[in-house]
């Protein structure tokens, strides 16, 4: 008894152009997401990012949710630094910080569709 015949190794396929490695990769090689979904889609990263923004720049200054939180309350440690009015204030500029870039992408992107609009 003799072993199997090996298989054939697979034929070499031609490097690919990196604009077809990329069409691989994403699936589809024309389809243009329409206008509409564009605008929900940024519409919702917006409100998402204006929400988080104004629950991290105010939660902090709150009694009831930042002082007596079961989670410092649990870690006395942890509950020492939350009190700190620097680390209070840390957590406002990032909420800060994610207002801005929920405005400017909702700004720039309106932008870039007026200047779109005016292309030829």
């Amino acid at each position: 008894m003799g072993a199997p015949p090996l298989a054939e190794p697979p034929l070499a396929r031609p490097a690919a152009s990196p604009e077809q490695s990329a069409v691989a990769l994403v699936g589809h090689s024309g389809h243009h997401i329409p206008k509409w979904l564009e605008r929900v889609e940024l519409f919702l990263r917006v409100l998402l990012r204006m929400y988080l923004g104004l629950a991290l720049c105010f939660i902090p200054w709150s009694r009831g949710f930042w002082d007596q939180n079961p989670l410092f309350t649990h870690f006395p440690t942890l509950s020492i630094y939350a009190a700190s009015g620097a680390i209070r204030g840390l957590v406002s500029g990032l909420g800060l910080l994610n207002l801005w870039i929920a405005f400017s992408d909702a700004i720039h992107k309106r932008g870039r569709e007026i200047l779109e609009k005016k292309k030829p």
